[in-house]
């Protein structure tokens, strides 16, 4: 059972911050974070897109995220990944900012979080695989020097309603389809451009603006909600499928750039078919 982190128990948020802390100790998150960069590839790149800008977005993301639930329930059986409800929770000093949970905002000097327990200083989350140098976590929740907002409900809804997984060209420009309208790919530029997950990740700000976005643990809360609307759009259209159902020919332009619907979905031997329905194995509260 996946929980609202705003409901967690003073003891269920300790198991989770410790079995976080210890995965990192072991040197398994940074493993973590070397997977997502390696599979951060956009539109401009060659060969296959999988884990952005891709139908198979969602069937990446929740894998991952059943790959670090894991290695956390080896650590404490009793522990799960929570989400972060960004429609809901909305102030950079709400759930899950707190010093009990994630830590709040950083400083504004170099943006370094100072507070909780991945704060530098702390001693247990120094960062090792990045796109920088620094060791540090950051973060600018709202983005204080030009602020934008967190998505609302309205957001989401808009991307909800949508019939269709998916729409050819299979990619970050397509304006229809659900996937690309939780993924967040606009038009325009600045701050309209970025919708739900993507704006989410502007909003956070620090590392969670680049491919090593997974050094923020936010990176998961934020990601087990994104999983969560998933199974929220498949309940309101029964029937919808993942798309493309077949992988796009010789002559198409995404010919060998996306995962269709039975086709193994890299770095795993899985399909995104067998992840469409993962009822089986975890629900959300």
């Amino acid at each position: 059972m996946r929980k609202d982190a705003a409901t967690l128990t003073a003891a269920e948020k300790r198991r989770f911050v410790n079995a976080l802390l210890e995965v990192k100790r072991r040197g398994e998150y940074d493993e973590f974070v070397r997977t997502h960069l390696a599979y951060y590839s956009s539109d401009g790149e060659r060969g296959l897109r999988t884990a952005h800008m891709a139908p198979s977005f969602l069937p990446w993301h929740r894998r991952f995220l059943l790959d670090l639930e894991e290695a956390l329930r080896r650590v404490d059986s009793s522990v799960t990944l929570p989400y972060w409800d960004w429609t809901r929770d909305r102030k950079t000093t709400s759930a899950p900012w707190t010093a009990d949970l994630l830590g709040g905002n950083g400083r504004r000097s170099d943006l370094r979080v100072t507070t909780g327990p991945f704060a530098y200083k702390e001693g247990n989350w120094t960062i090792r695989v990045g796109v920088t140098e620094g060791e540090f976590l950051t973060r600018d929740l709202g983005r204080r020097a030009d602020p934008i907002g967190l998505p609302a409900k309205k957001d989401l809804e808009w991307a909800l309603k949508e019939p269709a997984y998916d729409v050819a060209p299979w990619d970050s420009t397509v304006t229809r389809g659900f996937r690309n309208r939780l993924e967040g790919w606009g038009t325009g530029r600045g701050s309209a451009s970025w919708r739900n997950h993507n704006r989410v990740h502007r909003w956070v700000g620090g590392v969670m603006l680049s491919a090593a976005s997974v050094n923020d643990p936010v990176f998961w809360l934020h990601h087990a909600f994104v999983d969560l609307q998933w199974q929220r759009w498949q309940r309101r259209h029964r029937g919808a499928r993942y798309l493309p159902a077949a992988a796009p020919g010789s002559g198409d332009e995404q010919h060998g750039r996306v995962v269709s619907r039975r086709e193994t979905l890299p770095p795993w031997d899985v399909t995104p078919e067998q992840l469409e329905d993962v009822g089986g194995t975890y629900r959300y509260a």
